[in-house]
């Protein structure tokens, strides 16, 4: 049997990013050509490690297995040479998730999900060097008493995720029929997600889509590249659109096809507009205009208003695991982002007199 695991990447000391990356297992099996004939929920339970049956279950609901590229049922026989491909959530943490008590901005809540909108500077995920204090040590508290728990295992259900510095709104799953459900929909890029960026310079095209692979740099494994061979990285697509101008940089409107590490960070920096304040990616310093005099401390002062990349997950559409209704959501600019905006506003009214 072969069988190929597909996880998302994963960063030292950073959660991954813009959309952010989806957090699912995908896997791909081949059966044996002596394989006895079994029923899938069987066969797949004999040979996934760490999934219990009601994972596997939900998943075969959720159209999460296919069969030589069909949906099957779960009494389906398997047999020599199938080829069976799954996507399940991602596996819990060896680690344990300590619940600390936070403070949660949750526009929308019930039995299946919730919504949380993020503050820039809070981590998502734990990782080495962010134990404590992060976005999941706080759904743990917040969820502890529901049956996400087992064996005193906690599971804030998390899908996907954002960076550090990225402010927004993210989706969690209570269940594991939901958890199942919206990685189906993260996996089959069905879920809408839009991005407000404030990138340096002007785009020649008022709209456009960014294709290019994107995996780690070679020269640093902190940061992100661009592959536009995809000779590495994974399939990453942008779509862009731009809302307004203001003289030396431009806000847009993104929207994620796919959602990989740092991917709108990397992209608008491939096409040569980085996000401004991003200082990961170069957006940290005067890339267009002139470095000097007033408007060099006019940018300063904008820098240390928003010591950030200005990024901000503004809206999240999907449908709901349970009523199958069609959701969308909005969050509004933080005060950092909106500050900077006005500013650039009447920066560019200004020049225009």
């Amino acid at each position: 049997m072969l069988t190929e695991n597909l996880p998302p990447d994963d960063l030292a000391d950073e959660e991954m990013g813009e959309g952010g990356d989806e957090l699912y297992e995908h896997h791909r099996i081949q059966v044996d050509r002596g394989q006895e004939m079994l029923r899938l929920d069987k066969f797949l339970l004999n040979r996934l490690s760490h999934t219990s049956r009601t994972k596997i279950q939900n998943a075969i609901l959720a159209e999460a297995v296919q069969v030589n590229e069909k949906v099957v049922k779960a009494s389906y026989r398997i047999k020599p040479y199938d080829i069976i491909t799954i996507t399940l959530p991602e596996p819990p943490r060896e680690f344990k998730v300590v619940p600390e008590p936070m403070e949660l901005d949750i526009p929308y809540e019930d039995s299946a999900l919730l919504l949380v909108n993020k503050p820039a500077g809070l981590v998502v995920h734990p990782a080495f060097g962010n134990w404590q204090g992060t976005l999941v040590n706080g759904l743990a508290h917040h969820l502890q008493n529901l049956p996400t728990g087992r064996n005193g295992e906690i599971r804030p259900g998390l899908v996907h995720r954002i960076d550090k510095d990225t402010s927004g709104l993210l989706v969690i799953g209570k269940s594991e029929w939901a958890m199942t459900h919206l990685s189906q929909q993260f996996f089959h890029h069905t879920i809408e997600r839009t991005y407000l960026a404030l990138v340096w310079g002007i785009p020649k095209e008022m709209e456009g889509t960014i294709r290019g692979h994107v995996g780690r740099s070679a020269k640093d494994r902190k940061v992100q590249a661009v592959f536009p061979d995809g000779e590495q990285g994974k399939h990453a697509v942008t779509h862009y659109k731009v809302l307004k101008t203001f003289r030396h940089v431009a806000l847009l409107q993104c929207n994620l096809e796919t959602g990989r590490t740092h991917q709108i960070r990397v992209h608008m920096k491939h096409i040569g507009h980085p996000l401004f304040s991003d200082a990961t990616y170069g957006g940290d310093k005067i890339l267009y205009g002139q470095r000097t005099g007033s408007y060099k401390a006019f940018v300063e002062k904008a820098f240390a208003i928003m010591p950030r990349q200005a990024l901000h997950a503004k809206s999240l559409g999907f449908e709901h695991p349970d009523t199958g209704q069609q959701l969308h959501f909005e969050s509004e600019l933080p005060a950092d982002f909106a500050t900077v905006l006005e500013k650039w506003e009447k920066f560019a009214a200004d020049a225009n007199e």
